[in-house]
């Protein structure tokens, strides 16, 4: 097979055209060669069928007198008669019991010729090839009858050695004629073969040298024109769209940017107006592809340039990852300094080693799933440097083609100094908060601590008095004090809870349970001040969250519930009840969260702004502003929304709408 490929094109053709025209001969030869020496076998051994039932109509008569003369002269007569000297080898005639009645042989009758080709029953003739004397003869033993009788045969044998010289003779005729048409053809397809080969051999120097990064050598050795590229305006402005290679643009959107440049629409460089062999238009089309090179040649390379200016000089840290093993192929100078990596450092380093706790939210998952989009935002992820320090960032990353591969580009922005802002902004809106919880959170601890002060002065009485406490009254003190401590450790832990720093790695969080913490909490209150609260909690998916922001998301939506009620008991409000209602359920794969009150409502041209930081419907000095802020940034961290409705009743209902959490091996979960 290597051999076979290193054999020219000229020899291929050469060869492969005259094994065909051999193959084909060779089986013309041999059909006809079949065909006429099966047809003239069967004309010989029909001729001497012929002969013997000739001679069996004549000789009936002689085998009945017998009368030996006429037989011997009757056969000899017909061996001799005309070319039958040549074909004819003997003629001999017997009777039914095998005796030799009349022969043409001079010599003595063969032996081997003694019944050796005996007619079958019925049978009108009977063909043989024998053996006699050292030659070979074609035997056709026809049956002579008188009537219903049958006398004796005539046995006629065809030479076979004239038979072979005949077919010698047709067979040298056959050769002679595939030798003259096998000259022919090598004459002609060495002509054409050369015809072809010529021209390709030029178009492969041509390939050569443009694979060598020559695009002037070309135009020599095709005869090609090579105008100076100044000639073409498409050339020398490459934002302008060639007439011929961008087509696809349309006449219109082309029409604008040709107007200065009349002559594209007939092209000094494109040529193509078939004329000439296939050979000369692929010659042609070779020119034109060269040309073609040679223009986006220069565009590809200014876009490299454009491409590589605009990613070195990007204020922002700019990856390029490979789609297929997640390894970093490329980064700007900008990610060197951010990451404190140096460049040979980022190269081949998988990107998972930059976002160690993004988990199913960061690049690496984003590779992974390929029913992602093909642009996304990934918001406030948390990097880490060389030294571990963390560095929060929000990506943009889409999908591209780089170097004949998969991969994407990210660009990193930022954020770790408004992250913290923003941490510090809930840290201190939780605490404020605490603050406002700090009436129920007595009534809740006083409860337990009442339960055991009463316990434990009876216990001190009893021991004052010198009595022993009875048994079964001891052991209900204990648990019921020991009881209460744990319900008031839980309280104590459930506030230290809610006011620690969320960490930074997202979790399964269920909606009902940070709304429970905060009725816990605040529930008491309500119902001092006549709020009746009503829970409808389905049963729901857990979403990607932190419980304690929620949970703070949930205490501003109820303490604003809260102010609207009392705001409608003001001097001249009609009087009413006043309720709070929170509902979840889950609806097309989210979480779906309302919180719905019968207050005073906000008014429809203020909706629009109520989630704009500082603007409050509240009197001076009851509020900053910012409760409704900063929900509306949690809400959003977690790929969540919120929504303000006024229910038919009146009063004021937000609905908050999240993602349920996915498989955490799927991006975006």
């Amino acid at each position: 097979m290597f051999a076979y490929r290193r054999v020219s094109l000229k020899l291929k053709m050469f060869g492969g055209a005259m094994a065909v025209v051999l193959l084909v001969s060779a089986a013309i030869a041999l059909l006809a060669r079949w065909i006429l020496v099966t047809s003239l076998n069967r004309e010989l051994e029909q001729r001497g069928v012929a002969i013997g039932q000739s001679l069996s109509e004549r000789a009936s008569g002689f085998i009945l007198d017998k009368d030996r003369a006429n037989l011997v002269s009757l056969v000899f007569d017909a061996a001799q008669l005309g070319e039958r000297r040549i074909l004819v080898s003997y003629i001999f005639i017997e009777d039914t019991e095998g005796r030799i009645l009349a022969n043409t042989f001079m010599r003595p009758f063969p032996k081997e010729l003694l019944r050796v080709n005996r007619i079958p029953e019925g049978a009108e003739s009977r063909i043989r090839l024998v053996e006699f004397e050292g030659a070979q003869a074609i035997d056709i033993a026809v049956p002579v009858r008188e009537g219903i009788y049958t006398l004796g045969a005539v046995h006629v044998g065809l030479s076979k050695s004239h038979i072979d010289s005949l077919v010698g003779t047709l067979r040298t005729t056959f050769l002679g004629f595939i030798a003259a048409v096998t000259v022919v053809m090598f004459l002609i397809v060495l002509r054409l073969s050369n015809a072809v080969a010529r021209p390709i051999t030029r178009l492969t120097r041509a390939a050569d040298a443009v694979s060598r990064g020559s695009l002037e050598e070309p135009a020599d050795l095709l005869g090609l024109r090579d105008a100076a590229p100044r000639d073409c305006p498409a050339y020398a402005n490459t934002d302008l769209p060639c007439w011929h290679f961008d087509q696809s643009l349309g006449d219109e959107a082309l029409a604008g940017s040709l107007e200065n440049a009349p002559t594209c629409r007939e092209c000094r460089f494109y040529r193509k107006d078939g004329g000439g062999d296939e050979v000369a238009q692929l010659a042609e089309s070779f020119g034109n592809m060269i040309w073609s090179m040679r223009l986006y040649r220069r565009r590809l390379r200014e876009s490299e340039e454009k491409y590589r200016s605009l990613f070195d000089s990007n204020p922002d840290p700019v990856f390029v990852v490979d789609a297929e093993n997640g390894c970093i192929l490329d980064a700007n100078s900008q990610a060197e300094d951010a990451y404190g990596y140096a460049r040979k450092e980022l190269l081949g380093r998988p990107v998972a080693d930059l976002e160690p706790d993004a988990g199913a939210h960061g690049v690496a998952a984003y590779l992974a799933d390929r029913d992602a989009p093909e642009r996304v935002l990934l918001p406030k992820l948390r990097h880490v440097k060389k030294d571990g320090a963390p560095l929060y960032v929000n990506l943009h990353a889409c999908r591209i083609a780089y170097r004949g591969r998969d991969a994407v580009i990210v660009s990193a922005t930022d954020v770790t100094e408004l992250v913290e802002k923003d941490a510090q902004l809930i840290q201190a809106s939780k605490m404020k908060t605490l603050g406002e919880m700090s009436a129920g959170i007595a009534h809740e601890l006083n409860q337990p601590l009442n339960a055991i002060k009463m316990g434990s002065d009876y216990l001190r009485l009893l021991s004052e008095s010198g009595r022993k406490p009875p048994a079964g009254d001891l052991d209900a003190v204990t648990a019921q004090i020991s009881e209460q401590v744990d319900r008031a450790a839980a309280i104590i832990a459930h506030l230290r809870d809610f006011g620690r720093k969320s960490q930074p790695t997202l979790e399964n969080v269920d909606v009902n349970d940070p709304i429970r913490g905060v009725f816990a909490i605040i529930g008491h209150e309500l119902s001092l001040q006549g709020i009746a609260v009503t829970l409808d909690l389905g049963e729901l998916a857990p979403i990607k969250a932190h419980a304690n922001r929620l949970e703070q998301v949930f205490f501003n939506l109820v303490v604003n519930a809260r102010d609207a009620l009392v705001q409608s008991l003001r001097p001249g409000a009609p009087e009413g009840p006043r309720s709070i209602a929170i509902a979840t359920r889950m609806a097309d794969g989210r979480v779906i969260a309302t919180v719905t009150d019968n207050g005073c409502g906000i008014p429809e041209s203020e909706r629009h702004k109520i989630f704009e930081p500082f603007f409050t419907t509240k009197q001076a000095g009851q509020g900053m502003g910012l409760g409704l802020a900063i929900t509306y940034g949690i809400i959003k961290d977690y790929g969540g929304d919120i929504v303000v409705d006024e229910p038919p009743g009146g009063g004021c209902t937000f609905r908050l709408i999240f993602p349920a959490a996915r498989d955490p091996g799927v991006f975006g979960a």
